[in-house]
């Protein structure tokens, strides 16, 4: 491309394949790489820049306190650093997009205590999945009535210590598990969830979550003849979620089901609308103001004037873009002296707290202090015995020809679903150490 600096790099923000844009064998790869994925016609061209360049900022999460702390860390491996400053930011962002909504922070995300902490602080309730995570809360400053315990597997008698401990809100999705919450908790509130379509989601659900949703109102009959109330119904639209407007189709199916039950003489309350909001990765994302603008509309479409109370769950979309992992390159190889495609093994992977590559499903932004230079494409790897363990190879990344052994690399919104998915100790490896500061 006449004109264009050398180490300028077409990045697709759709799939974050990219490709040197200079020299002509770059060109040959380049109209390769145009002819194999439609997607990257939709590609912008980003300049690079190393650690301390205030672009990467705006594109993947560096703070200077980061900054500072990496700058003048001395202990060695892979480690996560979450800056509590953004995540106060992104609390007092969805609070501010979703005034009359409250914000219930999914714990599993990230259950750092200093990230509890300021969250009950900031008045914050919480989305636990079990026990433990019940009384980190707790340990938090949180008071149980900001707690919803919204794992809809849950042992009976994990039911009767969280009652026992205050907590009066649980979810539930069959017949069975109603029984359970009145047997253990008499009296409590229930949530029904219901499956809806995940489609527009880089991460998501199955059907291992949520009833069919013309079954929902039969539970909530249910749970109501069982002594409990029948509060509301609840909805995940996948993880990363980049479709704004999918929210619409599982608030149609709630206000169906509120329908229904009151036909039944069941007045329900609340629509818990689940999380989806996603951080920012390679792949460009609409802004949490164009979340909360198709949310509102979608509820005085599907509820009228009548509208319930809402609860939202975001987990990735609070601590997501606050963390960033420093990891360095083990390896880098070639599987034959003609393959121009490089193996770049880090000491961190898929059992160390990438898990969400499984699939290639979040594409991670990796910056290395060499990002001005000449690209190629990679395939990652991470350090262990298992050959599961490849972050990208269906569709390689884009890595500096100059990487080198030993050189650190940035892996950008990382503050969720990573500390919290790494192995206790697979092959020798330490779980992923993380800082937050």
């Amino acid at each position: 491309m006449p004109g264009t600096p050398k180490g300028l790099v077409h990045l697709c923000q759709q799939c974050g394949t990219g490709f040197p844009s200079s020299g002509p064998r770059q060109q040959s790869r380049r109209r390769t790489w145009l002819r194999n994925d439609a997607e990257t016609r939709t590609s912008q061209e980003v300049h690079l820049g190393g650690y301390a360049a205030c672009r990467i900022r705006e594109l993947g999460g560096m703070t200077t306190r980061i900054r500072e702390f990496l700058k003048h860390r001395t202990d060695n491996g892979p480690c996560l650093v979450v800056d509590l400053d953004v995540v106060r930011e992104n609390y007092q962002n969805f609070a501010k997009v979703l005034p009359d909504t409250k914000v219930f922070y999914a714990v599993k995300a990230n259950p750092a205590p200093e990230i509890l902490k300021l969250l009950a602080g900031l008045g914050c309730c919480f989305d636990v999945a079990s026990l433990p995570e019940t009384h980190d809360v707790l340990a938090a400053g949180a008071t149980p009535d900001r707690i919803s315990y919204g794992n809809t597997i849950k042992k009976e008698r994990e039911i009767a210590e969280a009652f026992r401990l205050g907590v009066t809100l649980f979810a539930v999705d069959c017949e069975a598990e109603v029984e359970k919450v009145a047997r253990a908790a008499p009296g409590s509130r229930v949530i029904c969830r219901i499956h809806c379509d995940g489609s527009g989601a880089e991460w998501p659900l199955s059907r291992k979550f949520g009833c069919e949703p013309a079954y929902a109102a039969d539970i909530l009959e249910h749970a109501h003849r069982n002594g409990l109330v029948s509060h509301g119904i609840s909805f995940h639209v996948g993880s990363q979620q980049h479709n704004v407007e999918a929210w619409d189709r599982a608030l149609a199916s709630a206000a169906a089901v509120f329908r229904t039950c009151a036909e039944r003489g069941i007045a329900l309350s609340i629509v818990n609308l689940g999380g989806g909001f996603p951080a920012r990765y390679v792949r460009k994302t609409p802004k949490l103001e164009s979340y909360g603008k198709a949310i509102f509309k979608a509820l005085r479409k599907h509820f009228g004037n009548n509208l319930p109370n809402t609860i939202v769950e975001p987990g990735r979309g609070l601590v997501g873009n606050a963390g960033i992992i420093e990891a360095e390159v083990v390896l880098i190889a070639k599987r034959s002296p003609e393959d121009e495609v490089r193996w770049v093994y880090l000491d961190i992977g898929k059992f160390h707290g990438l898990a969400e590559t499984i699939g290639e499903s979040i594409r991670y932004p990796i910056r290395t202090t060499h990002d001005r230079d000449e690209m190629s494409p990679c395939i990652i790897a991470g350090p262990t015995c298992d050959s599961v363990d490849v972050l990208y190879e269906k569709t390689p990344y884009p890595l500096p020809i100059s990487l080198a052994i030993g050189d650190k690399v940035l892996i950008e919104a990382a503050g969720a679903y990573t500390a919290t998915y790494s192995s206790v100790g697979f092959n020798g490896f330490p779980p992923l150490r993380q800082y937050v500061i």
